[in-house]
C-alpha cells in the first residue's frame, strides 16, 4: 500500500509540473494584457480540474449560493493542508489569490504567481502594509479575491484553526463587497502537512452564502471576522462528525 502511495504521489508531483508547462503560455495572456485578468481564474479552474481528474480525486463543490457574475466576493477558507492552492482553483468565480511570498522563490512557477497574484512577506510589516494596498486595488479593477485568514498553516491542532488575520476583512469592509466563508473539511486528512503521500478521498469544499459588509465600518472587523471564523468552523465539526 505504502509503495502505490508512493508511486500516487510522485505521479501526482510530475502531473502538475507537466501541466502547468502547458498552461504557462496561456498565463502570459493576463499577464502581460491586464485587461484580461478574468483568464487567471479560468486557467486556474482549468489547470485544478484536470489535475483533479487525471490524479483520480473526487470533486464535490457545494455552493450555498449563486454566485453573480458582475458581483465581486473576498473568498476565505481554511488552511491546514498544501492541497488547498489547487482546491481553491476549482472556484467557479474567478479570482486571483492573496498569500505567502514563499512560492516566488519556486522556478517558472513563482514568475506566474508573482505577476498574477498578491504575494505578502508576513515577516515584514511594509509588505503586509503593501498587500492591502495592492489587495484593495485589484477589488477597484473589478477583481474577487481568495485568502486563507490564517495566514498560512499554522495549527499545530487540526482541525482546528488559528485566530484570523484582519487583512481580508479590511478590505471587505473598505469596499463594501461581501465575504464568503469557505469550509475545505478534508483536506488536511488526504495531505496532511508534512506529508508527501495523499490518501484517495473526495476533495469537497462548500461555498457558504456571503456575508454582507455593506454599512459596516472598520470597528466592525473583529465582528465580521467572528462570522466568518464561526462559519467555517461550525462546518468543519459537522462534517467530520458526518464523515
Amino acid at each position: 500500500m505504502k509503495v502505490l502511495r508512493a508511486f500516487h504521489a510522485v505521479y501526482c508531483l510530475l502531473l502538475f509540473a507537466l501541466l502547468f508547462f502547458l498552461f504557462l503560455p496561456l498565463f502570459l495572456i493576463p499577464i502581460y494584457f491586464s485587461k484580461k485578468h478574468n483568464w487567471t481564474g479560468v486557467l486556474n479552474r482549468a489547470w485544478a480540474n484536470v489535475f483533479f481528474k487525471l490524479t483520480f480525486f473526487p470533486i464535490q463543490l457545494d455552493y450555498r449560493f449563486k454566485p453573480h457574475k458582475k458581483e465581486q466576493y473576498i473568498f476565505c477558507a481554511n488552511h491546514f493542508s498544501y492541497l488547498d492552492i489547487p482546491t481553491m482553483g476549482l472556484n467557479r468565480v474567478n479570482a486571483v489569490f492573496v498569500g505567502k511570498n514563499d512560492m516566488e522563490r519556486i522556478p517558472f512557477f513563482g514568475f506566474m504567481y508573482r505577476k498574477l497574484h498578491i504575494t505578502v512577506d508576513r515577516q515584514s510589516l511594509k509588505s503586509r502594509y503593501a498587500t492591502i494596498l495592492k489587495s484593495l486595488k485589484a477589488i477597484e479593477d473589478g477583481k474577487s479575491l481568495m485568502i486563507f485568514p490564517e495566514g498560512g498553516i499554522l495549527t499545530t491542532r487540526y482541525p482546528n484553526m488559528v485566530r484570523f488575520k484582519d487583512g481580508a476583512f479590511r478590505t471587505a469592509i473598505e469596499k463594501q463587497i461581501p465575504i464568503v466563508p469557505v469550509t475545505i473539511p478534508f483536506n488536511w486528512i488526504i495531505l496532511p502537512d508534512g506529508i508527501w503521500f495523499p490518501k484517495l478521498k473526495t476533495i469537497r469544499v462548500v461555498y457558504h452564502e456571503p456575508l454582507e459588509t455593506v454599512g459596516m465600518t472598520l470597528k466592525d472587523v473583529e465582528h465580521l471576522k467572528k462570522a466568518t471564523y464561526t462559519t467555517i468552523d461550525n462546518e468543519l465539526k459537522k462534517q467530520l462528525n458526518e464523515s
